[in-house]
């Protein structure tokens, strides 16, 4: 699937949106990509995580075991992932504060990880996944997400295979443009329907 492909996905769902939003990293920005809406419909949501399987090395796939995602927003992609490589999906949460696996789900020692996310932007959610992961036994041999709105920086500490990466510009709080600070911004997810 190339990139024009995937953000036709996107905007056939109405999920690449325009505005002011206040981004989970703290960050502002004019662009949000919705993947909850994206990955509603079931055909689409496989379509992307067959695409996003395919971007992994043929040998790397045959070494995951088990596919696992932070919940909230990697749970849908993390299951479309598991069916697509034929594996385990599991999810991690945070009734805490901090991840953990619950709902009697477990690793096994040597369980070879895929951790998978919706988007990466500053990939603070995705590390702390991983340690998750790795403090329950499982060896994270890479990550995987539909998108990374990092341009390309981040480090995850293990190969990251995006479907897409999209660099669309986020600002600080002190450093909006001008045409941002005069909106009110908007937390993704809570918005009203239109």
């Amino acid at each position: 699937m190339q990139d024009e492909e995937v953000l036709a996905e996107f905007r056939a769902s109405q999920a690449l949106l325009e505005g002011h939003f206040l981004l989970s990293s703290g960050r502002h920005s004019a662009h949000y990509l919705q993947c909850a809406r994206v990955l509603m419909d079931p055909m689409r949501a496989s379509r992307l995580a067959s695409a996003l399987a395919q971007r992994i090395p043929r040998e790397l796939r045959k070494e995951i075991t088990k596919v696992v995602s932070p919940a909230m927003g990697g749970v849908i992609i993390g299951h479309e992932m598991g069916r697509a490589l034929g594996i385990e999906a599991l999810f991690v949460e945070r009734p805490t504060g901090t991840f953990e696996l619950r709902r009697g789900f477990s690793l096994e020692p040597g369980d070879k990880v895929l951790m998978v996310e919706d988007v990466v932007t500053t990939g603070l959610s995705s590390r702390e996944a991983i340690r998750c992961i790795e403090a329950e036994g499982g060896e994270v041999v890479a990550a995987a997400a539909l998108v990374d709105r990092s341009a390309g920086s981040v480090d995850l500490g293990v190969p990251f295979y995006p479907l897409i990466a999209i660099n669309f510009p986020t600002y600080a709080a002190d450093e909006l443009p001008p045409e941002l600070a005069a909106t009110e911004a908007v937390k993704p997810g809570s918005r009203a329907k239109p």
